[in-house]
Parts: C-alpha cells; structure tokens; sequence
C-alpha cells in the first residue's frame, strides 16, 4: 500500500510535460501533514472539496437564471462540473496535471453567493471590505470548512481557485486551463439555458460567430476546446481569431441575457433580501448562528455575517429574511 502513491507519482514523471506540477513537486500545505499512501497531494485536495459542506450547497444556487422553475437549468454545481470536465480535457491533451486541474476545476466556486453574481454584487456594495467570490472561495478553503479550520489544501490549488476570474494569472498551467474553462463553459451553457427559456433563438447570433465557432453549444466548444489545445505553450490561450469572436459572443450575451429584465427581473429583489438579512444581525447579533461566533470573536461581526450569508444557498437566504422579517402565523388557544 505504501508504494501506490509513489508509482503514481513517478507516472506522473515519466509521462506529463515537462511544463506540468508534479504532486512531489508542491509547493506544499500550510500545515505540513503526513502523505498519504495511495493518493497523491492533489488527488487529496480534489477529494476534500468533493467530500466539503460547500461543495454539496452548490447544487442549491443559482448560476443565471433565479429559481426557474425546470430542472433542466445549470446551477453553480452542474456548472462546476462542466467546467472540471472541459479543464480535465485540456489538462489531458497537453500533458499537464489532470488531478491539480480537477481540484481546482471543482473549488474555484466554493465561495460564490445566493443568488449569482447579483449576491456578489450586494455584497461588494454593502460590506466595507468590498466582496469578490474567487477571493471567498480560496477564504471557504483557508478558514471556514472543516469546523473554521480550513481544508489546508496544497499552494498550487489555492492560486488556481483564488486566481481562477480576474487579477493576476495562476502561477501554473493548470490553474490557466481552470480559468480560461470557466469562461468556455459559462458562456456556451448560459447559450443553451437562454435558449431554452425562450430569451434568445440561435438565429440572433452573429453569423460570422456562428460561422467560425459554431451554431450548437456542442460545436462552439469542441472548437474553443480546440483552440486552446493547438495554441498554448507558455501561456494557456486561443487563437486570436476565436478569441474575438468569443468576445463578440459575450458581448452578445450581456446585451442580451445579462441584463435582459425577463431573464434579470427578480435579480432587484436580491439586494434587499441580502441586506436586509446583514442589517438584521448588525443590530441583532445574537442572530448570527454560533457557529459564525469563532469568526465575530477573530475578525469582527461584519466578516462573519459576510461569511454567513455568502455560503447560503437561494432558499435558505429567502426562509432567513422570512424569519427575521415576515410575521409567523399563529393560532390563538380556545
């Protein structure tokens, strides 16, 4: 049992690229620990944010559309996954590390709001602090999961989750193939979605997009998923002629769905629900469930009521705001 790791590990040696992490070669964990005997470092990391309690809320929020009413909409779970799966892909066909690119893949949203990027946004506009959820999925990783602990995942997985939207690029390739992924996936499923809900028809794209990338999501990411295979190096990027058009593509989206009130109109409703519940614990803070109490006590009550209402799931935020705001009914005794 002792030499199953160490003969993953030397696969991993004799068979990536030379341009791969290997996992003997991790920058390490905050803490060091004992390895273990059949998993490599990253098949660890992997395991413990599949195994984490933010990881299963994820099925519970929202990617786009607010509360649909189909099963068949993406939320931030099955968007998660499409996005290991699109990243795996990559990840394999350049002969870079597939396990650092699916851990990363599967925790880069671990952090994300109630509500989408509309929760972002309400609480970047109310906390002081400012709130972005890339930074929050890397905190979930570091302090909040495992009891306010943290799951003391490996620097190369941390950099991929924290870096995997905007500033500064991943410090490896892997954590590259997770951001430019994300992008791939959200945009071709936030296609389909909008499609199915009757926002779009696959006639109101650009002919000279659909032309070069594709008319059905299927094709449109085979040839992106191309793209990024045939022309990465030192660097994980498409070619500029799919690069423009992507951002054509985007730019299509938000004129379209993004900010389309069919598809957005409930969104206005976010904003007070997430601050009405952050007001109510700022004058109430014996609201705020013990749990969140270690992190009031370490870094102040605002940072835990952020880190309450960021892990929420939809329904969960709306049966709070209920609870503190709605009047219960009652039954007088006879």
């Amino acid at each position: 049992m002792d030499n199953i790791r160490k003969i993953t590990e030397e696969i991993e040696r004799n068979t990536l690229s030379p341009k791969a992490v290997l996992s003997c070669e991790t920058k390490g964990r905050r803490e060091p620990e004992e390895e273990c005997s059949i998993r490599t470092a990253f098949q660890r990391d992997r395991d413990r944010i599949i195994h984490c309690k933010a990881f299963r809320r994820l099925k519970h929020k929202t990617q786009v559309f607010l509360s649909p009413e189909s099963d068949h909409y993406r939320t931030r779970l099955t968007h998660t996954l499409e996005v290991s799966q699109i990243a795996r892909t990559i990840a394999r066909a350049l002969r870079l590390n597939e396990d650092l690119t699916e851990a990363i893949a599967l925790g880069h949203d671990l952090g994300h709001t109630p509500f989408g990027h509309a929760g972002e946004r309400a609480l970047n506009e109310i906390y002081s602090e400012g709130f972005h959820h890339y930074e929050q999925s890397a905190r979930v990783c570091e302090a909040l999961e495992k009891d306010f602990t943290g799951l003391n995942l490996t620097a190369e997985v941390l950099d991929g989750i924290k870096n995997h939207t905007k500033g500064q690029l991943p410090f490896t390739l892997e954590g590259q193939i997770v951001r430019i992924s994300d992008k791939i996936a959200y945009m071709n499923h936030d296609i389909d979605d909008a499609l199915r809900a009757g926002i779009i028809s696959e006639s109101d794209i650009d002919k000279n997009i659909t032309d070069i990338l594709g008319s059905t999501k299927s094709e449109r990411i085979n040839t992106m998923v191309k793209s990024v295979i045939l022309n990465s190096d030192e660097e994980i990027k498409m070619d500029n002629c799919c690069s423009e058009q992507f951002d054509r593509l985007h730019q299509f989206m938000f004129d379209k769905v993004y900010t389309n009130p069919l598809a957005k109109g409930e969104e206005s409703k976010v904003y007070g629900i997430v601050k009405g519940i952050y007001d109510y614990i700022v004058k109430n803070p014996e609201a705020l469930p013990a749990e969140y109490r270690i992190v009031a006590w370490r870094e102040g009550l605002e940072r835990a009521i952020v880190d309450y209402i960021a892990g929420m799931t939809d329904r969960y935020a709306v049966e709070v705001y209920r609870r503190f705001y709605i009047p219960r009914s009652w039954a007088a005794e006879i």
